[in-house]
């Protein structure tokens, strides 16, 4: 494979034999810039092009095709007999999380926002299976959980620099085994956990309305006192307006219908059910309801809840107009995301396609960036999984992994982990 970078090829080595870091090689402004030449491009919502380029300028895709030109002076990697697909979203992990997964001392905590680090060596080996961007949720400890984060694997940058910009705010929910088992406190039963959300949204909702109270006596009374501010009602209260999308863990076709069922009694709509692993069962009320779902390919019987689960669900789901992703919830599962969609495609038939849309489109829709990523279309953000075959061929594999036309892995100059840890410590401390 030729890369070529202004007259340069990545990794070319200078004087004394020093090989020079590819990320160091590259400006901040050439690191944006990048075109893809004669490879088989992937495009998810456009069919598959044969021989196609793709072009990338300041980290948006500005076209793609078969007979596109390259702008002079943008860098040009020699797709020849490889894939190009979108970079993958992995839309449940638990990567980079700090300080813990699970919040468990309260059943009730959506006033929180997860804390985050940018050094997490599993961020590293997510790059290498083509994956660019992921939705991270706490654990499932608590009934009502904390707010997520939605981040671009931006390798040894600041961690401010990898949030999501235009992401939509989310908030972790669970049902189930997890939130009635954890720390002995209650809810210590499924009814207890319908009992937990109702009672809460009931207060938001009359903190809304004493709120709203508010706002209109003060057009006539400006000097009245406002009610006290409660930071977690505040919250909820979003939930209700739809400014905060629901993703909410749950196994059990019943306790999925009970949360949608709370949901359509206060007016709002659950984005997403977490993993979802009997929504088979219950996909005409998913359908109407307008709930996706995020589901493993084949992972059950690890526990009571997950025993009815089938390899078939998801085919099963998508096929009565249920909009399905896969997650990994797991920093290994996260680098072989491809070869689980094509499971997909072995259970039920899914057309490719289709499968494809698993790990990329359907997973954006999920945290609602399906305008950012998830397919190769002018506009969208240059991020990229470039395979050595087709990606759900056993023997593909990935190549490189591109995230708004930057180079951040390259399987041919790819370093160890650890000194991947030290050189991205010593480049935060030059900052400084």
């Amino acid at each position: 494979m030729i890369r070529v970078l202004n007259g340069l090829r990545l990794g070319t080595r200078l004087a004394g034999g020093v090989l020079l870091p590819l990320l160091l090689l590259m400006s901040q402004a050439a690191a944006q810039d990048l075109a893809i030449s004669g490879a088989t491009i992937l495009t998810v919502t456009d069919g598959t092009i044969e021989n196609g380029t793709v072009v990338v300028r300041n980290g948006k895709i500005t076209a793609v095709g078969q007979d596109v030109p390259i702008p002079a002076g943008v860098p040009v990697i020699d797709g020849s007999g490889r894939y190009v697909m979108p970079g993958i979203v992995d839309a449940h992990s638990h990567m980079a999380m700090d300080r813990g997964v699970n919040e468990g001392s309260e059943t009730v905590t959506p006033e929180l926002i997860i804390d985050m680090r940018n050094d997490d060596p599993q961020l590293y080996r997510a790059l290498a299976g083509g994956v660019t961007t992921i939705h991270v949720l706490h654990g499932s400890a608590n009934v009502i959980g904390a707010q997520n984060a939605v981040i671009k694997l931006r390798w040894g940058h600041p961690l401010e620099d990898m949030y999501v910009e235009g992401a939509p705010r989310g908030m972790k929910f669970a049902l189930g085994e997890n939130p009635k088992r954890s720390t002995g406190r209650y809810p210590a039963s499924r009814m207890g956990i319908e009992h937990t959300l109702r009672w809460w949204f009931n207060q938001a909702r009359e903190y809304m309305k004493e709120w709203d109270a508010y706002e209109a006596a003060r057009r006539r009374n400006p000097d009245l006192v406002p009610p006290r501010r409660d930071l977690r009602l505040e919250a909820l209260a979003d939930v209700l307006r739809g400014e905060i999308l629901t993703h909410v863990h749950a196994y059990r076709a019943d306790e999925m219908i009970m949360m949608m069922e709370v949901a359509d009694e206060f007016g709002f709509t659950v984005a997403t059910f977490q993993h979802g692993l009997e929504g088979f069962k219950i996909t005409n009320e998913l359908a109407a309801h307008g709930a996706a779902v995020s589901a493993f390919a084949d992972n059950w019987a690890y526990k009571v809840e997950a025993f009815d689960a089938i390899p078939h669900a998801m085919y099963l789901m998508w096929s009565r107009g249920v909009r399905v992703s896969l997650n990994s919830d797991s920093g290994e599962r996260t680098r072989r995301m491809y070869q689980e969609a094509a499971k997909a495609m072995k259970y039920g038939g899914m057309p490719e396609d289709e499968a494809l849309k698993l790990i990329t489109l359907y997973a954006a829709a999920d945290v609602g960036i399906d305008h950012l990523v998830g397919s190769i279309e002018v506009g969208k953000d240059g991020d990229f999984a470039i395979f050595n075959g087709p990606p759900f061929a056993p023997a593909s594999r990935v190549e490189m992994t591109i995230i708004d036309g930057r180079v951040y892995f390259d399987r041919e100059e790819a370093e160890t982990l650890e000194k991947q840890l030290a050189r991205n410590a010593a480049e935060r401390e030059d900052d400084r």
